[in-house]
């Protein structure tokens, strides 16, 4: 027979987490090449907004940048080219 006293569990549960919470957003690091259209590249850069917000807040930004370069994308198929050249001769 043991007359040893058991010793005092850990009653404390482990949540698996850090002690000093999650980390915060942090930047990808993802280059983003310019297009060399102004107006693309404004909103490609938009996406950098995303590298300081929580996941949550991904999904504004990402919207955002879809919708102005549907709309930059857009205008670049409206707008008037040279007329063409035709090919009649007299």
């Amino acid at each position: 027979m043991n007359d040893a006293v058991p010793q005092a569990a850990d009653t404390e549960p482990d949540t698996g987490a850090p002690q000093d919470g999650p980390a915060g957003p942090a930047p990808l690091g993802v280059p983003r090449t310019p297009t060399g259209n102004a107006e693309v590249d404004a909103h490609v850069e938009r996406l950098a907004d995303a590298d300081h917000l929580t996941t949550d807040g991904h999904l504004e930004v990402y919207e955002d940048v879809h919708r102005g370069l549907r709309d930059a994308l857009t205008a670049l198929d409206t707008r008037p080219g040279p007329p063409p050249a035709h090919g009649h001769r007299s």
